[in-house]
């Protein structure tokens, strides 16, 4: 059962939901723009999440536009994880979100997969 995490009242920028799965793998499901208000509504959420946890899986299916604010959000997250010896791989970002990934340097730090099974996989190795 997974818990909703972020929206402040009145905002529409960012939701971020919760699942625990098994082997002690976590997944984050964003939905919203990850832009400077969207950033804002989970930073400190992500950053507790990803201190607490060494096996993370963040679903970007539901983020239509990533900026920069949102690239620093992810890899604070994926280096906390990293320092503890964890993994933490984006699942199916959209095509324009992806591409944004992958100029930026951040596919090569945080490996993305389009389906379930594979990052479960990533995360789990």
């Amino acid at each position: 059962m997974g818990c909703r995490l972020g929206q402040k009242k009145g905002s529409l920028s960012m939701e971020m939901s919760v699942e625990q799965l098994d082997g002690g793998v976590v997944k984050a499901v964003l939905n919203g723009r990850l832009d400077i208000a969207g950033a804002a509504d989970i930073d400190m959420r992500f950053s507790v999440l990803a201190g607490a946890n060494r096996a993370v899986i963040v679903d970007m299916a539901g983020v239509p536009f990533l900026a920069s604010i949102g690239i620093r959000t992810l890899l604070i997250g994926a280096k906390s994880i990293q320092r503890r010896g964890g993994k933490m791989v984006l699942l199916r970002p959209t095509a324009e979100v992806e591409k944004v990934l992958w100029v930026s340097g951040v596919a090569d730090l945080m490996p993305i997969f389009q389906d379930d099974a594979s990052a479960l996989a990533a995360v789990a190795a």
